[in-house]
């Protein structure tokens, strides 16, 4: 029988978390275990202890505490991708860091998240880098790095149109009905433009780009 890899739709996505504080790592993982189409199959709270159970269960998606008591998430990822290279990472924690997001990619990281955000993002962001998408890139980390100006630089043109249109207030499914697109495909566009103009929430999109069309600001390609 052949081997499941991270993106496949074979069975609900299987979902490892690491973090040092119980409370939290129990949380999580009841998030994760209610949305529909990911399960939990294993917990640990240090990098020994990660490293050794990964090896066990082949998580599809590593979600990983940046600061633990023998290491730090960073040093977890290095040492289980050597051994399990297609394995997709969340680093979650509590700082908002550029050289730890920086320090994130470099490892293989595939989206970093504050634990201020809610649930949904959380599994949709799974699903996501499930998916096989990436929502750090170099530029990005370049960018935040330099306080660029325009935080929009690295959208794609859907991503802008879908930016544009949370501006008008329509929900994710009037944008999807505007675009033509899945409401799932909105969320995903969403997650990912959260996380290249380095915001954690919807309301802080639309808030952003109210604010910017007060001086004629749009969100179009090659603006």
């Amino acid at each position: 029988m052949a081997a499941t890899t991270p993106g496949t739709s074979a069975g609900p996505i299987s979902v490892m978390i690491v973090d040092d504080h119980e409370v939290v790592r129990r949380g999580i993982a009841e998030v994760v275990e209610r949305a529909e189409g990911m399960t939990v199959v294993a917990e640990a709270g240090t990098v020994a202890d990660g490293v050794r159970r990964a090896g066990l269960v082949k998580p599809q998606v590593l979600l990983v505490d940046l600061q633990l008591p023998d290491g730090t998430g960073i040093d977890l990822l290095g040492q289980v991708r050597a051994t399990l290279p297609d394995v997709r990472a969340v680093v979650l924690t509590s700082f908002d860091d550029d050289d730890a997001v920086a320090a994130a990619l470099e490892a293989g990281a595939s989206a970093y998240l504050l634990k201020s955000v809610r649930g949904a993002e959380i599994t949709d962001v799974v699903r996501a880098v499930a998916a096989g998408r990436t929502l750090l890139d170099e530029r990005t980390v370049t960018r935040r790095r330099a306080g660029h100006d325009d935080p929009t630089e690295d959208l794609t043109p859907s991503e802008l149109r879908v930016l544009d249109l949370i501006g008008e207030g329509l929900s994710n499914r009037e944008i999807g009905e505007r675009l033509g697109v899945a409401e799932k495909t909105v969320k995903n566009h969403i997650t990912s433009l959260l996380a290249k103009m380095g915001l954690q929430r919807r309301t802080q999109v639309a808030a952003w780009v109210a604010s910017r069309k007060h001086s004629g600001w749009r969100a179009e390609p090659g603006h």
